[in-house]
């Protein structure tokens, strides 16, 4: 079978990607960002010196073959205390791996066990092991720490992102390199630029193994920009910055190049307050590397169909 990684932190990338590939004769592993310190995350790294475990859960769920009672347990809140970004309380499944590594002091044996409870088809991959956090400079020379200031911005929104870095630097899990440059597939997102998707390009060995795989290199352009990382920003703005910290180049990138109606994107919109507007599109993109179709839902959500995807992906 073709060997397909994903790679992406956040909610974007496992229900729009793996979603639609988990379903087809592949096998699939994950690389997951390392780098999130916001909501109930972030007060488990702080209490417990834990490795953050919110995007994790998200792969494990997405690609859990397991009876549904376990998955609603994995999804189960509880506590009244507040978060950022509006959540309340803990999610039993990042308390679990939380706990699970505080007992066994080996996140790689973490994952063994909580993939086999969750009946797991595929790898899910940590980026790094290191305990890390993601810093951005703003084009005013403002450092911005952490993961959640930087996805929900304290600062000025408008002010573009010059760089993104880590601190302290994390070695790449030898286990994603490896499977980077075995892979024969590599996608790319979707999901938020600098809080998402880059904190997995950055770890020591990351961006070497991309440079060095045989794999084809495709990157899934988000539909809508995100304020604070993405303001303005057309397809080729998203593909440039992506290239940037691969130091290589892509293969294809796929984008959405259908209008939606302006009433369903004011709707979309009033329910993600984050986002901002449409991503441009460029005039002239080579079409034998940019691929752009009506990846979207028919039911008018500005969201992408996982399954127009998996097939976009499998026929390249």
């Amino acid at each position: 079978m073709k060997k397909i990684v994903c790679l992406g932190g956040g909610n974007a990338m496992p229900k729009t990607v793996l979603r639609g590939l988990k379903v087809r004769k592949v096998k699939l592993a994950t690389i997951c960002s390392m780098a999130d310190n916001g909501g109930s995350t972030g007060q488990l790294r702080e209490d417990f010196s834990v490795l953050p475990a919110g995007d994790i859960r998200r792969h494990l769920l997405e690609l859990s073959q397991a009876p549904l009672w376990k998955k609603e347990l994995f999804n189960f809140r509880f506590g009244r205390e507040l978060f950022s970004g509006g959540h309340k309380g803990h999610s039993f499944g990042t308390v679990f791996i939380a706990g699970l590594e505080h007992s066994l002091k080996n996140f790689n044996q973490v994952l063994e066990y909580v993939s086999e409870f969750l009946e797991v088809k595929g790898d899910v991959l940590p980026v790094t092991l290191d305990k890390t956090n993601i810093y951005a400079v703003l084009e005013n020379n403002k450092i911005i720490s952490g993961e959640t200031n930087i996805d929900v911005p304290k600062h000025n929104p408008n002010l573009k992102i010059k760089k993104a870095y880590l601190k302290p630097e994390a070695k790449g899990n030898l286990a994603a390199i490896k499977a980077i440059k075995a892979a024969n597939l590599i996608v790319i997102g979707p999901g938020d630029l600098y809080s998402s998707i880059i904190p997995c390009l950055l770890p020591q060995g990351i961006s070497r193994a991309f440079q060095q795989t045989r794999a084809m290199k495709v990157f899934v352009c988000p539909a809508m920009t995100k304020s604070g990382e993405t303001n303005n920003f057309s397809v080729l703005d998203f593909t440039e910055e992506i290239e940037k910290y691969l130091g290589c180049s892509l293969d294809f990138v796929i984008y959405n190049s259908f209008l939606p109606r302006k009433e369903d994107v004011k709707k979309y919109k009033g329910e993600h307050s984050e986002l901002v507007s449409l991503v441009k599109i460029n005039d002239n993109l080579d079409e034998e590397k940019f691929i752009g179709k009506n990846f979207l839902f028919k039911k008018g959500l500005i969201e992408y169909s996982p399954s127009k995807i998996a097939r976009t992906l499998l026929n390249l």
